[in-house]
C-alpha cells in the first residue's frame, strides 16, 4: 500500500475515533475509607487467612470496581481484604476467591516480575499522605514479591516517555528492594496472601492518629480482569495517589533502623588484548550502612561501593547523530533516584547518575565512597548525595567529588509542588578549573484533577563558558476520562554543560504536543479500546533552522484477550547541518523530510508464547529504511522464563547500505523466589562484539545474598573464541542491629 493511500487510511480512521461515537462512563471520585485496625497479637504468616482467629476478628473490605474490561462494573470474582498492623509491622491479608481454581496463571516466580499478565494482587501505600509518593507491593498466587517506589504518581519527573529497563529515573522505581515477607495458600476457593511489612522498611511520620494513602488491585487473568478498591477513571491506575483510598487512625513510632551491610569479592579476569597469558585474581570488601535518622529521614553511607552483581547494558547501536541512553541500574543509586530527578527525563537530566563511577566510554571508575541523606521533613522532600570517585590514570581520569543537594516543598491538596536542586563535579587532582555546577528550580501546579503545570529552569557553569548557559521546560497536560491533551516548550542553550547529567542532544529550541484519546467500547463483541492520537515535536536551533521533525498519526486496537494492534504513519524531518558518518556510511549536509508506516502487535502476555513487535518501512536519509523490533517471550510455568530481543534495520542510503542487527536473549531460571540462574546472550553485528553475562543469586533478603558472576566478551577476531573474561564471586550479608 503506498503511503499516500495509507495516510488518508489512517487520517479517516482517526477522525471517525475521535467524534463520540463510543460509549462510556465516568468514574466514581468518591473516596474509600478504611480504619486502621491494632492488634496485640501477630498474625502466623503462612498465607492461611480462612482460620486465623486474628484475621476473622477484622471486618473484610470487599467492594472491588472493575476498570478492565467491563469499566465501572463490580469485580467478577470476590475479594476479602483485611488490613492491620502492630507495633513494628504493617499487614494484609487477602483471599481472592475463585469460581475455577484450576484457571489460576501463575507466570513468573521473580521477584519484581511483571504482575498484569497472570492471576495477582497489588496494594500501595502513600505512607506520607503527600498524595504523590508511595510503595507498591504484590504478589501472585506462588508468593512471589513484588515492590517498587513510586514517585510522582508515577510519572517521574513530569514526564511519562521514560521507562527505563531495570529501574527508572524517577516514576517507578523496581529497583528499590525493601525487606518483607509474603506467604501464600491455594485451595478450592481460589488463592489467599499474607503480606508482613516490617515498618523500618517503610518511611513515614509518627503520632498518633495518622492516615494513609491506600489503595487495592486485583488482576484475574481468565478474564484480562483489572478491578481497583478505590475506583479510577479510565487513563489511570493504582500509582494515581490522589485518587487513592485513605486508612486513618494510625498511632505510629519510631520502629528504629540501623542496618550495616558489609561484602566481600573474589574477582578473576583475563583480557587477552592487554596480555593473553595472564589471568589477574583480586579480592575485595567493602560497606553500606543504612541509618534512619527520624522514620522518614534516612542516612546512606557507602565504602569501597561495588556493583559487580548488577546486569551489564543492553548493546545498541547509533542510527543517528544524537547521545544514546544508557540506563542506570545500580541500586544503591536507584533508591529514592525520583527525588534526585530534575529536568526533562531521557533528554534534559540535569543528574545523571551514571556519570559518577562509570567513564564517558562505559568503563569503570572506582568509588571510594560517599553518603545520601533522603526523605521527608512535614511535607518538605529533602535529598543530599556526596560521592567520591578515585583516579584511573591509565584513561586520564581523575579524582572527583560529586554533590547533589535537592529540596521540594509538596502541596498535597492541590497536586503541586516546588523545589530547587544544586549539582557540582569538582576535580580533586592537579588540573586547573576543573568543576562544573548546575543550579534549577522546577515545579508543579495541580489544578483540580485533570490538569498539570509542570516545568523547570536550569543555568550550568563551566570555566571557559561564559554564555547561552540555560535551559528551561515549560509544559501543561489535562488527563481525565480517557482524554490526554499535554504541550510544551523546551529550550536548551548553546552553552549549557550538565556535566553530572544527560544530554540527549544540545542548543535546541523544541515545541511539542500530544493529543491521545481512549474509547472504552461496548457491544464491540471481543474489541476493548480504541486509542487514536497525534503527537508532534520539533527541534530548532537559534539560526531558526530546523534539526527534527516528528509528526505521528495513530491509532491502538486493544482487545480483551489483551492483543494490540497499532498502525501509525510518521512524517520525518531532518535538517542535517554537518556532514557525519552512520556507521561507515557518509549522511551528507542537507534537509531530508520522510514518511513512514508504522506497525505495532503486541499479543496476549498470559500464554507461553508472547510478542511484541514494531516495524518501520519508510525514508531515512536520503534513502529507505526497513526496520524490524520487538521482542518474544517464552516461559515454561513459572520456574523458566526467555525472551528473545531483537533491532533488525535495513538502510538503502544514497552513499551506501547499512545492515544493523542487535539481539540479545535472557534466560532466568527460578529455583526459589529468592534462589536464580539467569543469563543475557547478546551479539551487535556493527561493532561485531558478542558478550554472555550469567549470574547465580542466592538472596538473604533484598540485594544480599551470594552472587556468582561470570562475564565473556568476543571480538571480531574469529581466532579467539574468548578475548576477555572474568568470573566474580560477591557475598553480601545484612547485619539488622535494631530488629526487635
Amino acid at each position: 500500500m503506498k503511503i499516500s493511500a495509507y495516510l488518508i487510511f489512517t487520517i479517516s480512521v482517526i477522525s471517525v475515533l475521535f467524534s463520540p461515537v463510543c460509549a462510556q462512563e465516568q468514574s466514581s471520585n468518591a473516596q474509600s475509607i478504611v480504619e486502621a485496625v491494632a492488634v496485640e497479637t501477630d498474625p502466623i504468616i503462612d498465607g492461611n487467612i480462612i482460620t486465623d482467629k486474628v484475621w476473622q476478628s477484622i471486618t473484610p473490605l470487599s467492594t472491588m470496581i472493575q476498570i478492565r474490561p467491563k469499566f465501572g462494573e463490580a469485580a467478577s470474582e470476590k475479594t476479602e481484604i483485611r488490613v492491620a498492623y502492630s507495633k513494628n509491622t504493617f499487614y494484609v491479608a487477602v483471599i481472592c476467591y475463585d469460581t475455577d481454581p484450576n484457571a489460576i496463571v501463575v507466570s513468573d516466580s521473580r521477584r519484581d516480575a511483571d504482575l498484569s499478565d497472570e492471576d495477582s494482587f497489588l496494594f500501595i501505600l502513600d505512607t506520607y499522605n503527600d498524595q504523590q509518593n508511595g510503595f507498591l507491593f504484590g504478589t501472585n498466587s506462588n508468593g512471589m514479591e513484588y515492590d517498587a517506589q513510586i514517585d510522582n504518581e508515577g510519572k517521574g519527573n513530569f514526564n511519562q516517555n521514560r521507562q527505563q529497563q531495570g529501574g527508572v529515573i524517577g516514576g517507578t522505581n523496581l529497583n528499590w528492594d525493601a525487606s518483607w515477607q509474603v506467604k501464600t495458600e491455594t485451595g478450592d476457593y481460589g488463592w489467599s496472601a499474607e503480606f508482613a511489612i516490617p515498618l523500618r522498611s517503610l518511611r513515614f511520620s509518627s503520632g498518633d492518629d495518622q492516615t494513609w494513602g491506600i489503595n487495592f488491585q486485583r488482576n484475574i487473568s481468565k478474564t484480562s480482569e483489572v478491578a481497583y478498591w478505590a475506583p479510577l477513571p479510565l487513563g489511570f491506575d493504582i500509582k494515581r495517589l490522589s485518587l487513592a483510598g485513605k486508612i486513618t487512625g494510625l498511632s505510629l513510632k519510631n520502629p528504629g533502623n540501623l542496618k550495616v551491610i558489609p561484602y566481600v569479592l573474589m574477582q578473576s579476569s583475563k583480557d587477552k588484548g592487554v596480555d593473553p597469558n595472564k589471568s589477574n585474581t583480586e579480592f575485595d570488601a567493602g560497606l553500606d550502612v543504612k541509618f534512619s535518622v527520624t522514620p522518614s529521614l534516612t542516612l546512606d553511607l557507602t565504602y569501597n561501593t561495588d556493583f559487580a552483581q548488577v546486569e551489564v547494558d543492553d548493546q545498541q547501536v547509533n542510527l543517528d547523530r544524537f547521545n544514546l541512553f544508557f540506563p542506570e541500574k545500580r541500586p544503591f543509586f536507584l533508591e529514592n533516584a525520583g527525588q534526585f530527578s530534575v529536568g526533562s527525563p531521557g533528554e534534559v537530566d540535569l543528574f545523571f547518575s551514571r556519570r559518577i563511577g562509570i567513564g564517558n566510554d562505559g568503563a569503570l571508575v572506582p568509588i571510594i565512597g560517599g553518603a545520601r541523606l533522603s526523605g521527608k521533613m512535614g511535607q518538605t522532600n529533602v535529598g543530599l548525595l556526596t560521592m567520591f570517585t578515585d583516579e584511573v590514570n591509565e584513561s586520564g581520569i581523575q579524582k572527583n567529588n560529586f554533590s547533589v543537594a535537592r529540596i521540594n516543598q509538596d502541596f498535597p491538596r492541590s497536586r503541586s509542588s516546588i523545589g530547587g536542586v544544586f549539582i557540582n563535579r569538582s576535580g580533586l587532582g592537579d588540573l586547573p578549573q576543573d568543576h562544573n555546577s548546575v543550579y534549577a528550580i522546577d515545579g508543579k501546579w495541580g489544578i483540580g484533577q485533570k490538569f498539570t503545570i509542570t516545568g523547570f529552569a536550569a543555568k550550568s557553569e563551566t570555566p571557559e563558558i561564559s554564555k547561552d548557559e540555560h535551559a528551561f521546560k515549560i509544559g501543561g497536560e489535562y488527563n481525565w476520562d480517557g482524554w490526554l491533551l499535554s504541550a510544551a516548550y523546551t529550550e536548551v542553550g548553546e552553552g549549557f554543560n550538565p556535566e553530572v547529567g544527560f544530554l540527549q542532544r544540545s542548543a535546541f529550541k523544541k515545541p511539542e504536543f500530544l493529543i491521545f484519546k481512549t474509547h472504552r467500547l461496548k457491544n464491540w463483541g471481543n474489541m476493548l479500546e480504541l486509542r487514536p492520537h497525534v503527537s508532534y515535536r520539533g527541534y530548532w536551533n537559534f539560526e531558526g533552522e530546523q534539526i527534527t521533525g516528528f509528526l505521528h498519526v495513530d491509532n491502538h486496537w486493544v482487545w480483551n484477550s489483551g492483543f494490540e494492534i497499532h498502525t501509525g504513519i510518521n512524517f520525518t524531518t531532518e535538517g542535517v547541518q554537518q556532514t557525519f558518518d552512520l556507521s561507515g556510511v557518509t549522511i551528507p549536509a542537507d534537509t531530508y523530510k520522510h514518511a513512514e508506516m508504522q506497525l505495532v502487535l503486541t499479543t496476549n502476555p498470559n500464554k507461553m508464547i508472547s510478542l511484541n513487535s514494531r516495524t518501520l518501512i519508510g525514508g531515512y536519509f536520503g534513502g529507505d529504511r526497513i526496520s524490524n523490533s520487538g521482542t518474544v517471550n517464552f516461559r515454561m510455568g513459572d520456574k523458566f522464563n526467555s525472551s528473545l530481543t531483537f533491532s533488525h534495520n535495513i538502510l538503502n542510503l544514497p552513499n551506501g547500505d547499512l545492515t544493523a542487527f542487535v539481539s540479545g536473549l535472557r534466560l532466568t531460571y527460578s529455583f526459589t523466589p529468592r534462589m536464580f540462574v539467569q543469563s543475557l546472550l547478546q551479539h551487535n553485528n556493527v561493532s561485531n562484539i558478542t558478550s554472555i553475562n550469567a549470574r547465580f543469586g542466592w538472596l538473604q533478603n533484598a540485594n544480599t545474598g551470594l552472587f556468582v558472576v561470570v562475564n565473556l566478551v568476543k571480538d571480531t577476531d574469529d581466532f579467539d573464541m574468548l578475548n576477555n573474561q572474568s568470573l566474580t564471586i560477591k557475598y553480601t550479608h545484612r547485619f539488622d542491629l535494631m530488629r526487635n
